[in-house]
């Protein structure tokens, strides 16, 4: 009797802990967060299994479900063979992401079979559930192709930013996590920076600040060129972008807007991979081989899980079986998939699908585009568009498959894919009537893998912009003045001795001049025939900037800084009266450096604050033509060419990054104090 009572005790005690394992996986999955008890899984690699084609100088890398002890992953835990001999080289680990450093590049058209042991553990002491691995066969080549930065969370120049969000880059290509840091990857709110967390996974880079952001303030992200990609290759130029907060956080749930295959859909093809679109971007490091997994019954099915954008996708390691039923589910709960604000998924996603008897081998096409081809006065503020017969791989949608160039220029901008639709929104508006073509390449690829084909819409395909009105001049426009640093046509004044002139100093006429040879940092024209040709010069321009077409036109005394938070385009500004900078101002050129701007002021301009460049813009492509005086404020930083009707005054410690051209039109002076003065190249 007591033997059956111990027994029945201990039945109903497992059969408790049963129904205490099992009811978080149950109905909606409110509770969710069940898998981290679970064995520690690969959720990504790079290269893929199966991968062809890779550069010869390529690192291996391997994305983990969750944080791993770095001391299990070694050269002996993270192996690369060529058939059954070892390759040499070091094990380095970084956030989620493991990677092998072969010691030479790999021999070209080789195979290599990588592998993750179980004596590969998590932080937690959970050894990696089976030996885990892939195999990829080299090129012929290394990689030289830069990477590049598809798009930007939150996007450039956005505003209502929830002040709980983090900031994330998406990369064309995986990068090297050793290089996506605090040093890298910044967040600045004027000239303080953000202190916060880097993080990177998959293709996506990051940022999380240690606290909520401040409401209603402007921010600027910057990914700068020591970003690399697993070949050592640089970003080519820094991606900047800037924001603006709401005046609080955003505690809403992200849910699942659709999968591929859909729910209960038949016939899929046994090489199909299992997609789910989110309705926001997402924390990469939650989506996982943990958060995201494919079963048949109750076995699970060994894959691979990527996420870019807003998509992520589970790719099985084999082709599945035919006329079979698979469940994918994506997790909830404190363990589950969460959005950049850590808003948990709402409820487990849940689908099921059955498979067909085939593989998939139609290839995608592109069925329309945006413009259309050839299409003509097409608005220089588009986006260009790409709509495909299919889903596609996320990871095949970058900057390098899908181009914008205007001749041989290559535009810089942003590019999302959601659905079957890949959008590049250019970082600026175009250039008014000029031709653009648009490409997407057979590097895309659908789900299956099928690379992408001709199809009904032209591809590539072209288009012109409206035509606009004519951009004001470049810095060819000052002829001789453009040469000088500072130019008077009454007298220079200077306090200060450390004020520095790193260029050439013209007064004509005049003989006043307060700076001492020391402080100029170029040649002296004073009344000689060089400075006499300048003056003639400087008048030249400045009735070319006053004469040109009425821009953009602003009250007089209005901030400037305050009426373009997000930065400011280039064009043509005009203002009645006075023009103020009381708050940052930045002069952005959405990679155009050809961008010209001229600010057409009908009295005096006066800044308080600082003036900043960004995407490619240039100083000597900035032209302030006050009608009379110009103030530049106390330790501010200035950028462009101040060409004045009368007086220029810098207050103390103020930089000028550009050329102060005074009196073009009545004699001015130049007042200075402790200012630095530097020449943009021409």
């Amino acid at each position: 009797m007591e033997r059956f009572e111990a027994s029945t005790a201990g039945l109903l005690f497992l059969l408790m802990l049963g129904i205490f394992v099992i009811l978080p996986g149950c109905g909606k999955g409110a509770a969710g967060g069940g898998h981290w008890d679970q064995p520690v899984t690969v959720s990504s690699t790079t290269p893929a299994n199966d991968e062809t084609a890779v550069p010869v100088g390529s690192q291996v890398a391997a994305a983990f479900s969750r944080e791993m002890d770095p001391a299990t992953l070694t050269p002996a835990t993270f192996t690369l063979k060529r058939g059954t001999t070892d390759v040499d080289g070091e094990v380095s680990y970084s956030g989620v992401t493991a990677l092998f450093t072969p010691a030479t590049d790999l021999p070209a058209n080789t195979l290599y079979v990588a592998t993750i042991t179980t004596g590969a553990h998590d932080a937690a002491g959970r050894a990696v559930a089976s030996d885990y691995s892939w195999s990829f066969t080299t090129g012929a080549s290394p990689d030289a192709i830069p990477p590049r930065v598809n798009s930007s969370v939150p996007l450039n120049l956005v505003t209502g930013v929830a002040t709980n969000s983090s900031v994330s880059a998406n990369f064309s290509e995986p990068m090297d996590p050793f290089t996506i840091n605090t040093t890298t990857f910044i967040l600045m709110q004027g000239s303080t920076q953000v202190t916060g967390k880097v993080t990177y996974s998959g293709v996506t880079a990051v940022f999380k600040p240690a606290k909520n952001l401040e409401g209603k303030l402007l921010y600027t992200a910057t990914i700068s060129t020591g970003a690399k990609d697993l070949a050592g290759n640089a970003l080519p130029v820094a991606r900047v972008w800037r924001f603006s907060t709401a005046a609080g956080p955003d505690d809403t749930a992200p849910t699942v807007s659709s999968t591929v295959p859909l729910d209960h859909a038949t016939v899929v093809a046994t090489n199909s991979s299992v997609s789910a679109v989110f309705s926001e971007p997402m924390d990469p490091l939650t989506i996982t081989a943990a958060t995201f997994t494919l079963k048949r019954g109750v076995a699970p099915v060994q894959g691979r899980v990527t996420y870019s954008g807003v998509t992520a996708i589970f790719k099985p390691s084999a082709v599945l079986a035919s006329n079979t039923i698979y469940s994918a589910t994506i997790s909830s709960g404190a363990n589950g998939a969460k959005d950049l604000k850590g808003n948990q998924l709402a409820v487990d996603k849940l689908w099921s699908f059955t498979t067909g008897a085939a593989p998939d081998a139609k290839a995608p096409v592109v069925n329309s585009t945006f413009p259309l081809h050839q299409a003509t006065d097409v608005p220089i503020s588009s986006s260009v568009r790409g709509v495909f017969s299919e889903a596609m791989d996320p990871l095949t949608i970058n900057a390098a498959t899908f181009t914008l160039k205007q001749g041989t220029t290559s535009i810089s901008g942003n590019l999302t894919y959601s659905g079957a639709t890949a959008v590049f929104k250019p970082t600026g508006n175009l250039e008014p009537g000029l031709t653009y073509r648009a490409e997407i390449s057979t590097g895309a690829r659908d789900l299956a893998g099928n690379a992408l084909a001709g199809g009904a819409a032209a591809n590539p395909w072209t288009f012109s912009t409206a035509a606009g009105p004519a951009l004001a001049p470049g810095a060819a426009a000052l002829a001789s003045a453009g040469s000088f640093g500072i130019m008077a046509t009454a007298a220079i004044t200077n306090t200060g001795a450390s004020t520095m002139i790193n260029g050439d100093v013209s007064l004509d006429p005049g003989s006043s001049n307060g700076l001492l040879p020391v402080q100029v940092n170029g040649a002296i024209h004073i009344n000689d025939t060089v400075s006499e040709q300048a003056r003639l010069d400087l008048l030249v321009a400045y009735h070319f900037a006053k004469n040109l077409p009425q821009g953009t036109t602003i009250s007089g005394g209005e901030n400037l800084g305050a009426r373009f938070p997000l930065g400011i385009p280039p064009g043509t500004y005009t203002f009645g009266s006075s023009m103020l900078v009381s708050t940052p101002l930045v002069l952005d050129a959405g990679g155009n450096a050809n961008a010209v701007w001229v600010f057409q002021i009908g009295s005096s301009l006066t800044t308080g604050a600082s003036v900043s460049l960004a995407n490619g813009a240039q100083a000597k492509n900035v032209f302030w033509v006050p009608t009379l005086d110009a103030t530049i404020g106390v330790g501010t930083i200035f950028y462009g060419n101040i060409v004045s009707g009368r007086d220029v005054t810098c207050v103390t410690g103020a930089t000028i990054n550009g050329r102060i051209l005074a009196g073009a039109t009545t004699a001015g002076t130049i007042a200075l104090d402790s200012n630095t003065v530097n020449v943009p190249a021409p």
